[in-house]
């Protein structure tokens, strides 16, 4: 049923360095054809530091693990792509339709086929007004029982940043941030919440992951908390100002659950004439090039 690339499973056979990736960024994150241009792109940078890339989509009932070039044009062009967490995977299975995987369903079908280190933008968590709508992302849940490490820049600066890291406290997921003690806010640097631990160095993450192994407790993961470079960030400011004008109009229109992110994500790229986008890019760059080196790490052993 899994369908892992002969590069991947290669990859993965002879212990050599593989990140994964998720799809929804190209199929529903981005306009084309920007978004094929940058599913390349970041392809290129994980084979840049050496490690192979592992793209993962659903396509046609089939999950795959690694995408050939027109597999990836397929999730960047074709009318119709889904979006899939890892509770729609098996629908999508069983209905034969083509779907672009979010962070939970990549990183569940990621560890299912044996790759360990996993590249996303940022993390969904708890939205706002939690005591009210009761929506926290999936990917939490899933985090929380899957063995995978998640190079990230936090979780996305709509949600509910403090309620989000006491519930990964709560259901045992390690965050750590990455050359810094704070945890980022994926658009900003700084989200104005400290972490408890910090790590300096690939082969620093590499060691946790294999402390995680040693000690044999839950499946859980461990998340990398990567900052945007200052210079890269959008501008504070501008993002609370803009965030506010934002959350005003989803309330004003009454967009709930699904819709919620989505709109919000679209008002800040539309309102800050694109920074958002381009801090978001940025990011997930970053992202992808710390994950390939902790990849390599791991497979060195170092």
């Amino acid at each position: 049923m899994l369908m892992v690339s002969e590069e991947v499973r290669e990859a993965i056979a002879a212990r050599r360095p593989v990140v994964a990736l998720e799809s929804t960024i190209i199929a529903h994150g981005l306009p084309r054809p920007r978004n094929l241009q940058v599913a390349r792109e970041l392809e290129a940078a994980v084979r840049q530091e050496g490690a192979v890339p592992a793209t993962i989509a659903v396509l046609d009932g089939r999950p795959r693990v690694g995408l050939d070039e027109e597999q990836l044009e397929r999730v960047a062009d074709e009318d119709g792509i889904r979006k899939l967490g890892h509770r729609d995977l098996a629908p999508a299975v069983a209905a034969g339709v083509s779907g672009a995987t979010t962070v939970s369903a990549t990183a569940l079908l990621a560890a299912l086929a044996g790759v360990r280190v996993f590249a996303t933008g940022g993390l969904g968590g708890v939205h706002r007004e939690w005591t009210v709508t009761q929506d926290e992302s999936a990917d939490l849940g899933l985090l929380a029982r899957t063995r995978i490490t998640v190079v990230c820049a936090g979780v996305k600066s709509i949600l509910d940043v403090p309620a989000t890291l006491q519930r990964l406290e709560t259901l045992g997921v390690a965050v750590a941030g990455y050359g810094t003690d704070r945890f980022p806010g994926f658009y900003l640097s700084d989200s104005g919440h400290a972490v408890d631990w910090r790590l300096d160095t690939p082969g620093q993450v590499a060691g946790v992951m294999r402390a995680q192994d040693a000690l044999g407790g839950p499946g859980s993961a461990l998340i990398v908390a990567n900052p945007v470079p200052e210079d890269e960030q959008l501008d504070p400011a501008v993002h609370a100002r803009v965030l506010d004008e934002a959350l005003r109009a989803c309330a004003a229109e009454g967009v709930t659950g699904q819709g919620v992110t989505p709109f919000l994500l679209d008002y800040l790229v539309r309102h800050t004439d694109g920074a958002s986008l381009s801090a978001n890019l940025a990011a997930v760059r970053g992202n992808v090039r710390l994950a390939a080196r902790v990849a390599a790490a791991w497979a060195a052993g170092e």
